[in-house]
């Protein structure tokens, strides 16, 4: 089988700019027979494809956002969504939002449906089937076919694209320092897999400020769930892992969570084994979002600030799209405009709460 070529690499080879390249393909006069035959017959031997999204995109604009988000429940997800549609409606754009409920399937099918002419770009969070299975090719085959994408919260180096993340090695050290600060001396950490991109770097913010206290990590002390299944679906198991947690560590006196869901069910189970918050233990959760608010007592948190997530997120694609006409095909055609890809990172929040002194 031949390998797939690239407008950028037919060029290349031929030693022409990839405005030639295009217009030869395409059968403008404005390139010679020669040249032409040249180019095509090249092309032909290579098995070169059109990206017919990507012709569509230079032809047609549907001023329309596509949204992919992980989970609808998540109150992190549903304030980045009114971030990125304050923006979007601010410069004349609507959003559509798609669910890949953490499926890898899921998320490919609503990409490609999406991008068949529905809207002129991604704004994403990844789907942990995808960062467990480590398989971007759908990111990538959306990218060079000329559809720009925003990576946020979750997001990997294998995809060259803009992205969003808040600081969560930062975040998760300032919040370990805090339960230190308050006399804590048996933190526990819940968090899951290392294959999910912000749990993996919260648990490493977690270890650093252990690191800075001079006090050694107890592997013990470290529960990770494996939430390959939806523990949201599943409570029950959650709070079986995490009750079997604090018996066989009874000294525990803090914990650190790196979501909302698992710092509020600590709490849940923490109380029902007796145990006074904040008095006995204390808690401090990662996302600040209506449960923590609510929670009894209420949860201190790091917040990502989700809104500001979606505003830079909705502006770094927009921007993308709105390129001036030249940078425009150069973009879409071969995305010759790599290098100029940003990540923007957000600074957290700790927001103190009755769970912590």
């Amino acid at each position: 089988m031949k390998r797939k070529i690239t407008l950028k690499q037919i060029a290349k080879e031929l030693d022409v700019s990839i405005s030639t390249v295009s217009k030869a393909l395409s059968g403008s006069k404005e390139i010679s027979e020669d040249t032409t035959q040249k180019i095509q017959a090249f092309a032909k031997l290579y098995n070169y494809r059109p990206n017919n999204i990507a012709l569509s995109l230079k032809n047609r604009k549907t001023k329309t956002i596509g949204i992919i988000i992980p989970e609808i429940v998540h109150h992190f997800f549903s304030t980045v969504i009114r971030g990125i549609e304050l923006v979007a409606n601010k410069r004349g754009y609507n959003v559509i939002v798609g669910l890949s409920n953490e499926s890898f399937t899921k998320e490919i099918i609503n990409m490609e449906m999406l991008a068949g002419g529905s809207i002129d770009g991604f704004i994403l969070s990844i789907s942990k089937e995808t960062l467990l299975k480590q398989d971007y090719h759908h990111f990538n085959a959306t990218i060079n076919q000329g559809m720009p994408i925003v990576l946020f919260d979750r997001v990997v180096n294998e995809v060259d694209c803009d992205k969003v993340i808040v600081d969560d090695f930062k975040g998760a050290s300032k919040a370990v320092k805090k339960l230190l600060s308050t006399g804590c001396k048996n933190i526990g950490l819940i968090t899951t897999m290392d294959y999910v991109s912000v749990g993996r770097l919260r648990t490493q913010g977690y270890l650093e400020a252990l690191q800075e206290a001079e006090m050694n990590a107890d592997p013990n002390l470290i529960l990770k769930i494996d939430d390959s299944i939806n523990v949201e679906g599943h409570l029950d198991i959650l709070e079986n892992e995490i009750e079997r947690f604090f018996k066989s560590n009874k000294k525990i006196d803090g914990v650190f969570a790196v979501n909302e869901l698992y710092a509020v069910t600590a709490m849940k189970v923490a109380r029902k084994l007796g145990f006074k918050i904040p008095d006995d233990i204390q808690v401090i959760g990662f996302t600040d979002g209506v449960l923590s608010k609510h929670a009894t007592p209420s949860l201190t948190t790091v917040s990502q600030h989700g809104q500001k997530i979606g505003e830079q997120s909705a502006d770094l694609l927009i921007d993308r799209l709105e390129l001036d006409n030249e940078e425009n095909d150069m973009y879409f055609e071969e995305n010759e405009y790599e290098e100029h890809f940003k990540t923007i990172v957000i600074e957290t929040e700790l927001i103190e709460r009755d769970s912590t002194k």
